[in-house]
């Protein structure tokens, strides 16, 4: 395993593969699903007839601040599920308006401003994620150890296909790049608070045996690199992890 290793012809059929876009999978119909920061502002939908559910991901509703008009036949209803920390909301059929709003503060301390339309949907589910929350827990994962320690950690992880908690992770659908006899696909990107890893095939598609040297991999930004079998016969493949900074390592 190296450490901050000088930047080769190879890593620009690296970087090349990296930079390719990934693609996203689409979310239910039925569920909304919202991201939001501290004191931003959630659009969606809410069923007129049944009830919505609001659920926080890693984090529970702590209270709701809303306008009452003193007549429940025209008011929405907002009820706490204490167990989970979610909230339902219910539209009486005689509601006047076409939309709802409502302030909600959340256990950890963050605020949210919810508007909704009210729309003849059946019983649907809204969840809310803020990157804040798992950047946090990837940033107390980083802290547990010097960062080189922990850049050595996140390439163990990656290598036992293990998940960190707060690191996002993404498989990508990049093309192979060739470099030479060399071929080199992104196969899976880890992001986490500071630290950023990815995990590369490399293939030898030459007639000649082909030796891989970590310096070949690395770049200025790279913190930790292994490649799982250096040296490969014609047609033969391997794996290497690669770690450095969040951002020095290239994203979509």
């Amino acid at each position: 395993m190296a450490y901050r290793r000088k930047t080769r012809a190879w890593s620009l059929a690296l970087c090349a593969s990296t930079m390719l876009a990934f693609s996203g999978s689409a979310a239910q119909a039925a569920d909304q699903f919202k991201q939001a920061a501290d004191g931003a502002s959630i659009e969606c939908a809410v069923s007129a007839r049944e009830l919505t559910r609001f659920a926080l991901v890693d984090d529970q509703f702590a209270s709701v601040s809303k306008i009452s008009t003193g007549t429940p036949y025209n008011d929405f209803a907002v009820t706490n599920e204490p167990l989970r920390g979610d909230i339902y909301v219910s539209v009486p059929e005689t509601y006047a308006a076409r939309s709802i709003s409502f302030f909600a503060t959340t256990k950890k301390g963050f605020v949210y401003k919810v508007s909704c339309q009210i729309e003849p949907v059946p019983a649907v589910q809204v969840f809310i994620t803020n990157p804040a929350i798992a950047t946090n827990k990837a940033s107390d994962w980083e802290s547990e150890t010097p960062l080189e320690t922990s850049a050595v950690r996140l390439i163990q992880a990656m290598a036992n296909d293990r998940t960190i908690d707060g690191f996002e992770v993404r498989q990508s659908s990049a093309l192979p790049a060739r470099v030479g006899d060399l071929e080199v696909q992104l196969i899976a990107d880890y992001r986490g608070s500071a630290l950023a890893g990815k995990v590369i095939r490399l293939a030898n598609r030459g007639r000649k045996p082909l030796t891989l040297a970590e310096a070949d991999l690395a770049s200025s930004q790279t913190l930790a690199i292994s490649i799982a079998q250096p040296t490969l016969k014609s047609g033969e493949s391997t794996v290497a992890f690669i770690v450095g900074s969040n951002g020095g390592l290239g994203h979509d």
